[in-house]
């Protein structure tokens, strides 16, 4: 975590979040982010109110609720990407592996080095295969050659982690344009994975796809969660129960005077225990389809 912060870091808060634990063996992996009465403003507009979980380590942690709740809010904060919106604001206490990531002295490019994104549409750059996953490697200064040696290993590296080796090796020269929309998101699965982050974070990575793309993303998801924590967005309940460890489900709450919405998180546990037996009746009206 050097370089990320300054010197001035402190031990991980208890978030005190309201959740309930999940009995038996299972380990808790360590905490990456913990996040403690964290608001997100846009000018004055409150968006997200007082979040607080957990989200630990090889683990898949998913995001759900109605549209509008808060959900790909929160998830830009984790590697902060709401910086990049003018009047956007974070407040409360957000850590990541301990460390106060909005405090003075962050450097935002490392953060978002460490903890890699991938959007709900497939977006490579308009070059090569190769260069659209050699890029990270060669701005972050990974690698100072063009092509060849170190950068040949890193790309072929990550093609594979993003199991998309064997359908690309033979035209990394070729335009990722040209590839399927499937194909396009494994590789920016790669082109994520090729700055050896941390994390991975998924918005909506699987709504532009179609079943069958759709399936290889979440098949690819559990077989790369050994090696990077991953939380995702997914309006889609099946897909979070599918692959999830942990599901926090998000609601919204309309303030009368203003009509505004702002987001709240209902309810954070285990992702069978969220949809069999959930602690608020929330959460239960919306995975049971009763609303939302």
């Amino acid at each position: 975590m050097e370089n990320v912060v300054s010197e001035q870091q402190s031990k991980s808060p208890d978030t005190g979040t309201d959740t309930r634990r999940a009995e038996g063996p299972k380990v808790e992996g360590d905490v990456v982010f913990a996040l403690s009465n964290v608001n997100v403003f846009y000018g004055a507009f409150r968006a997200v109110r007082d979040v607080n979980l957990q989200i630990h380590e090889q683990e898949i942690t998913a995001f759900i609720g109605p549209s509008g709740c808060g959900k790909t809010t929160v998830l830009r904060c984790l590697n902060r990407m709401n910086d990049l919106i003018a009047i956007a604001r974070v407040e409360g206490d957000l850590r990541y592996h301990g460390m106060d990531l909005y405090a003075n002295g962050v450097d935002a490019v490392e953060v978002r080095r460490r903890i890699g994104m991938v959007f709900q549409k497939p977006n490579p750059f308009p070059k090569s295969i190769y260069d659209n996953v050699a890029y990270g490697p060669r701005i972050t200064g990974m690698v100072k050659k063009k092509k060849g040696g170190d950068l040949d290993d890193i790309v072929e590296n990550a093609l594979r982690k993003a199991a998309i080796w064997d359908e690309a090796k033979d035209r990394l020269d070729s335009s990722a344009l040209g590839m399927s929309g499937g194909q396009q998101q494994r590789l920016c699965i790669a082109r994520a994975i090729a700055t050896n982050p941390d994390v991975l974070l998924m918005d909506e990575p699987c709504s532009a796809l179609d079943p069958i793309a759709t399936a290889h993303i979440e098949d690819l998801m559990q077989q790369i969660k050994s090696e990077y924590s991953i939380v995702i967005v997914t309006h889609n309940m099946q897909q979070a129960a599918r692959v999830s460890d942990r599901t926090a489900f998000f609601s919204v709450e309309v303030n009368p005077d203003s009509d505004t919405r702002t987001g709240v998180l209902v309810e954070y546990d285990h992702t069978d225990r969220i949809f069999s037996n959930p602690a608020d009746p929330r959460t239960e009206s919306y995975v049971t389809g009763r609303f939302g």
